[in-house]
């Protein structure tokens, strides 16, 4: 009989989110009218667990009674339905088993269990055999995914061959060209003929031939992604086809020229590449003393600049750091994790120069989403699949390891479809005292510190490199890495250590290329022992561990003597740390596997980076339209003015985002100053970011701004005036939220083509060109950025983009945000004079940035925005909706038509009131477009806008792909209920002057920073714990310790997070487990019952809570079916916003410091936030006060409107409490709060719960 036990798992039918989701998708976008019904059911095989265990984990971490059904074994199929099983290919990263295993053995203490999972779609309906095939193969990625077997295995033990000994290239020191370039076909290599030709000489002359180790090492070394060798290419021969908007591009190759002799020397030999373009303005500046914050160091990990921050009164020098990153090609296959590892290596660099990352900006490109799924090109997945896909990909890392994203913008056009494009920008800061960098020596050992190895992302900096065509698409499994972020947020704990950072003489982070790139990079002699690698699975040869692109994984490089000291620092932060490679003197990288040597090269010929490449460019003149003469299609076919004014609303380019966005989360991190969507409304979108800058003890107002620009119409009609445009409006952004435009610091994201000929190379030469053009006029530098040159699909091609982001840093108290503040304000447009050849007057430009500054600095404007897509129409509108008011041009406005066209460097103003814009303004080509109005909607001559059919407009076009809310429905008849005020204040039997609070860190809580912090505000003494889980005996210890700390403690307190990943399909499961170990129960019994003890649980706390009984009953207990739980939110996806809530009840010492009725503004960051409970509970709960807290509209009024109760929580209960009080459970982040945080939307964002759990001792 088999050792392995199978479960299904089944969502209720009430809250069979997903499963309803999914049939609504099938029939509206797959035309499945006959499908009546689907069912998605969780199926697990669990294999090294006794029947007590076995049941312990079915109902503690595998279901959940109140929402799950459960069978055993056998799934019975009722007539007419038809199912299929869908699991992730063998060797990628599955983080259902991964957290299930973990879960389930801390309820055995043993070694880990095994757990394998699927994922059974029941279908009903008279569905043909065609029908259920299409049904699987929109279900089913053969990329990450297959269809499983029904029959249960024998075992969950893989078996796997014994990897044999690596080859070396039989015959390769004598191959003909021909043979040579039959095997690089072979091999699906990368690297050109004449690269392989290069390697053959080298292996000449070293008398030996290569390994197929070598070969692959030097493909991925050498690889575009790795090498930018695209950039590097040698440009010889420019041909500038004459013309009316060529000519700019002429003018700006001479500027080039001259200020390469004024660089190098006009004697130079440095050849002409796309790289020197990009940074020869950088270069300029600093030679010219004008880029006194750059840091500079050998070790290059992302943009860095040294900033003055003022901490509690005192100015420290901080390092500043920023980084663009693409997955295009991953993302493009594999939407989830493409898009997932997008975001963890954009965070690994800044992280791998010991910064903390605090903030994160998303800017994509995607064609139609709206496009039938029936027009999918051949081998492609649907666009809706893919940006649906890919937004829930980067959410979630995000989310679960505490990033908050800032913005989240994404572009569309039709040639998207080619391949799409997934950029992560990110923000990361540190003191700079706690860097230290240096050269390492002979002797230094490396250190491979977070995740294990495996097959996933082999290939992938190759892959990223090519192009591609629907063969190739299907042969790029391997490439897709899964990302782990619990394991990435253990590292960001770890990198907080200045103890820790001090040991690190250099660091860097595994991305594209592995193990053969992230520690072959780090110095010149470095012996590594492959077997030392930590291994996800057996069965791995030399090669793929070489190669390897698994994430969450960094190399460090310390001295010998700090060995022990390092990986006992690691082991707190409950992560993996091993030596896996020694710096040599000899100048070679060398790697062991199984006692052979695999690869053997000299540093002087892995630098070469293979063959110079050469090229000659053409730049032709543009033959389309001027685009900024353009008026929209949609508006020139209108019938009248309200027509086109909302027609150019509900244009794909400008409609509301609002949808895509809210699934990130923007206030993890307690330092969000603008929210991406301002105004009571939350409809106003913010023209970048803004974030506190990390500060880790003391408080600082400093805040970093970043914003982006890009426009896909313009690049695709001149890449010059693209790029042009992309850095102007990056730049304008930027300065519109309060940053001083003369400090600003870029990065470039560059996405083209693959380069064929002369003529295609002329789209990167010349958008660099205008990127240079624009940085040299303004006198900004670039001082890094990415390139992504394989945006070719068949003979499809991506937009020829370049993306600029603006970065600066400000007193975050005078940031600036874009929505109408008050009505009767003036509102004036500042616009920027162009040539006939559509070049800005940067001069110009220069004076009205400046102008804009100052008038901020002096309060003399309340909102500003950049002009954008839509022109000044849309953005007046929306600039209108965050507070509800209108807008009324000034009479008679001349030209309407204006309004719709594009306006480069544009923006629009709201003035305080008694400023002058005649004295402000003075010199520079403004108008007066007219004022804010009280009454909502947009006035221009004799035509009104109405403003709620403005809002439909902008809201509906992306409702079907991004839903911002839901239907509405009916408001219960007690949803209002009667406030309860406790008579009594309660007060704790003892007297502490200085409370102590345990704040246990479990993997995946990423709130225990901001939650001590707020207790330490409010008087508290707050000690956080890791709990470790790597061994059987770290559980053990962490037991032993939590049970320590509950004891000393007078407060337990859960923080939020995603502890576990939210994982197996429910979360707080791995807390309430823990919380289950008859020691901790106990100890949390004593607190609660004998020494008058709290406990506090926000989000994920609050879902442990709630399955371990604590509320509402007040103690630890079995839960059944009949039991109240948190749920997933009904619209189906991860909210994050800011709420208003109400206490409707007093009784509880947390909320001692508030009165009833008081009304909080509130972050909620969660995707499993809906209560729910059967009636008898929630009458048992309303007479006794423990509904603590509502959410509540605009009037105060609790409701089930979604825009305000976000999760659909029965009654609009966010939080409740025990029946005493005591134990208290909420969802939205209270701790999230501080002053002069979400500037750009009012209300009371102080709720002192934290002072009212302290107060209760100190009475």
């Amino acid at each position: 009989m088999s050792s392995i036990r199978r479960i299904y798992v089944e969502k209720k039918d009430a809250f069979a989110v997903e499963a309803h989701g999914l049939l609504a998708d099938l029939r509206n976008n797959l035309g499945m009218g006959a499908l009546k019904n689907i069912r998605i059911i969780n199926r697990y095989d669990v294999m090294g667990l006794s029947d007590e265990e076995f049941a312990m984990a079915k109902a503690l971490v595998l279901s959940e009674p109140p929402v799950d059904s459960v069978v055993e074994e056998h799934l019975e199929l009722a007539a007419g339905e038809v199912a299929f099983a869908v699991e992730l290919l063998p060797g990628q990263y599955d983080q259902r088993e991964d957290f299930a295993e973990q879960c389930i053995q801390l309820i055995t203490q043993k070694e880990r269990p095994m757990v394998a999972a699927a994922k059974v779609y029941v279908l009903e309906g008279e569905l043909s055999a065609d029908d259920v095939a299409k049904i699987k193969a929109y279900c089913i990625n053969p990329i990450e995914a297959r269809e499983a077997e029904q029959a249960k295995p024998e075992t969950l033990i893989s078996t796997c061959e014994e990897p044999e000994k690596v080859k070396s290239v039989a015959g390769f020191l004598t191959m003909t060209k021909d043979e040579a370039e039959a095997l690089r076909k072979e091999m699906g290599l990368a690297m050109s003929l004449e690269d392989l030709l290069w390697c053959q000489k080298y292996f000449n002359e070293e008398h030996r031939e290569p390994t197929i180790t070598e070969i692959r090492v030097l493909d991925t070394y050498w690889s575009d992604h790795c090498r930018h060798t695209t950039f590097m290419t040698q440009i010889e021969d420019v041909d500038i086809v004459p013309g009316t908007f060529t000519k700019p591009v002429q003018e700006a190759y001479d500027k080039y020229m001259a200020a390469r002799d004024a660089v190098y020397g006009e004697n130079t030999e440095r050849p002409v590449t796309l790289m020197d373009i990009a940074v020869i303005g950088m270069k300029k500046l600093r030679k010219e003393g004008k880029l006194d914050d750059l840091d500079q160091s050998e070790e290059i990990n992302a943009c860095s600049i040294v900033v003055p921050i003022e901490v509690d009164g005192k100015t420290e020098d901080w390092l500043v750091m920023f980084k663009n990153e693409t997955h295009n090609h991953p993302t493009e296959i594999e939407p989830f994790g493409g898009a997932a590892t997008c975001l963890g290596g954009a965070i690994r660099d800044p992280l791998s120069g010991r910064s903390y990352v605090y903030q994160a900006m998303r800017v994509t490109g995607c064609a139609d989403p709206r496009t039938p799924v029936s027009e999918t090109l051949p081998g492609k997945l649907p666009q809706r699949k893919i940006t649906i896909g890919a937004a829930a990909g980067y959410s979630s890392y995000g989310n679960q390891i505490g990033l908050a994203t800032g913005h989240v913008q994404e572009y569309y056009h039709d040639k998207f479809v080619a391949k799409r494009m997934e950029i992560g920008g990110v923000m990361g800061a540190a003191p700079r005292s706690a860097v230290r960098r240096e050269r390492p020596a002979a002797g230094d050992i490396v250190i491979l510190l977070g995740g294990k190895t495996g097959r996933d992302g082999c290939g992938g900096a190759t892959g990223s490199s090519k192009e591609h065509t629907v063969d190739s698409l299907m042969s790029c499994g391997a490439e897709v890495q899964k990302g782990n972020p619990p394991t990435e947020r253990k590292i960001q704990r770890l990198f907080r250590n200045p103890a820790v950072t001090a040991m690190i003489k250099r660091c860097n982070d595994f991305g594209a290329g592995g193990v053969s790139v992230a520690i072959g990079e780090l110095t010149d002699g470095l012996v590594i022992d492959l077997d030392k690698v930590p291994k996800k699975y057996e069965g791995l040869d030399g090669t793929e561990l070489a190669i390897s692109e698994s994430q969450e994984r960094m190399a460090v490089v310390i001295e010998a003597a700090n060995r022990d000291a390092f990986i006992k620092y690691a082991d707190e932060e409950n992560l993996e740390a091993t030596v896996v490679a020694e710096v040599t003197a000899e100048p070679r990288l060398v790697m062991f596997w199984r006692g052979d040597k695999i690869v053997d090269l000299s540093r002087a010929f892995l630098d070469t980076n293979g063959v110079a490449q050469h090229t000659n460019v053409t730049v032709a003149e543009e033959k389309a339209e001027n685009v900024f003469e353009q008026v929209p299609a949609e508006v020139t076919a209108a019938a009248d003015l309200e027509s086109a004014w909302l027609a150019n609303l509900g244009r794909l380019n400008v409609c509301s985002e609002k949808g895509l966005s809210e699934r990130f989360d923007s206030t993890i991190g307690r330092g969000t100053v603008l929210m991406p969507f301002g105004g009571k409304t939350q409809f106003t979108p913010a023209d970048g970011m803004v974030g506190r800058i990390p500060v880790l003890h003391g408080n600082t107002t400093a805040a970093s701004v970043m914003a982006c620009g890009y426009n896909p119409a313009v690049a695709c009609w001149s890449p010059f005036h693209g790029a042009m445009y992309a850095v102007t409006e990056s730049v304008v952004r930027a300065t519109a939220l309060g940053a001083d435009p003369a400090k600003l610091r870029l990065t470039l994201q560059e996405y083209f083509p693959k380069l064929h000929d002369s003529t295609s190379w002329g789209q990167p030469f010349s958008a660099l060109l205008g990127a240079f053009t624009t940085l040299d006029a303004l006198e900004l530098p670039a001082i890094g950025g990415k390139d992504s040159m394989s945006g070719t699909f068949m003979d499809k091609t991506v937009p020829p983009t370049l993306v600029s982001f603006a970065v600066g840093v400000i007193d975050g108290d005078k940031a600036v945000s874009a929505e109408f503040k008050e009505a009767g304000d003036e509102v004036v447009f500042l616009s920027c004079p162009r040539d006939n050849a559509e070049v800005l007057d940067f001069a110009a430009l220069r004076k009205n940035l400046t102008a804009v500054h100052d008038a901020m600095e002096a309060g003399q404007i309340k909102a500003a925005a950049a002009v954008k897509e839509g022109g000044i129409a849309a953005l007046v509108t929306t600039m209108a909706m965050g507070n509800e008011l209108g807008f009324e041009f000034i009479k008679p406005f001349h030209d309407p038509e204006s309004l719709f066209t594009l306006q480069p460097g544009g923006m629009v103003l709201e003035l305080a009131a008694g400023v002058n814009s005649e004295v402000i303004f003075a010199g520079l080509d403004y108008m007066v477009l007219g004022h804010t109005t009280a009454s909502a909607g947009i006035a221009i001559n004799d035509t009104v806008i109405a403003a709620d059919k403005a809002l439909a407009a902008y809201r509906e076009p992306l409702q079907k792909i991004f839903p911002d809310s839901l239907p509405a429905v009916e408001e219960p008849a007690d949803i209002n209920m009667p406030l309860y005020t406790a008579k009594l204040q309660l007060t704790a039997p003892v007297n502490i002057a200085k409370p102590r609070v345990f704040i246990p860190v479990f993997p995946g809580n990423n709130c225990e920073y901001d939650s001590a912090r707020a207790f330490e505000a409010a008087g508290a003494e707050a000690n956080t714990f890791i709990i470790r889980n790597l061994t059987a005996a770290a559980i053990e210890e962490s037991v032993e310790a939590m049970v320590k700390h509950i004891n000393n403690s007078q407060i337990v307190m859960i923080p939020g997070g995603f502890s576990a990943g939210d994982e197996p399909d429910g979360s707080g499961k791995f807390i309430a487990t823990m919380f289950r170990n008859p020691r901790i129960k106990e100890a949390i019994s004593d607190l609660l019952e004998n020494r008058d003890g709290l406990m506090l649980g926000i989000c994920n706390g609050f879902q442990a809570l709630i399955k371990l009984g604590l509320v509402p009953y007040g103690d630890i207990r079995p839960i059944t079916a009949c039991d109240p739980t948190l749920t997933f939110n009904t619209i189906g996806r991860h909210q994050s916003m800011l709420v208003r809530t109400r206490v409707a009840s007093n009784k509880s010492p947390w909320l001692s410091e508030c009165n009833v009725d008081d009304e909080h503004l509130i972050a909620i960051s969660h995707g499993e936030g809906r209560f729910v409970a059967p009636q008898e509970v929630l009458d048992t709960m309303l007479r006794n006060g423990q509904v603590a807290t509502q959410y509540v509209d605009l009037t105060g009024v609790p409701t089930m409107d979604q825009s305000f109760n976000p999760n659909g929580s029965v009654l609009a209960i966010e939080g409740i409490t025990s029946p005493d009080g005591r134990v208290f459970g909420k969802m939205g982040h209270s701790e999230r709060s501080g002053e002069y945080l979400y500037k750009n939307v009012t209300g009371d964002k102080y709720q002192p719960i934290f002072e009212g759990g302290v107060d209760y001792f100190k009475v």
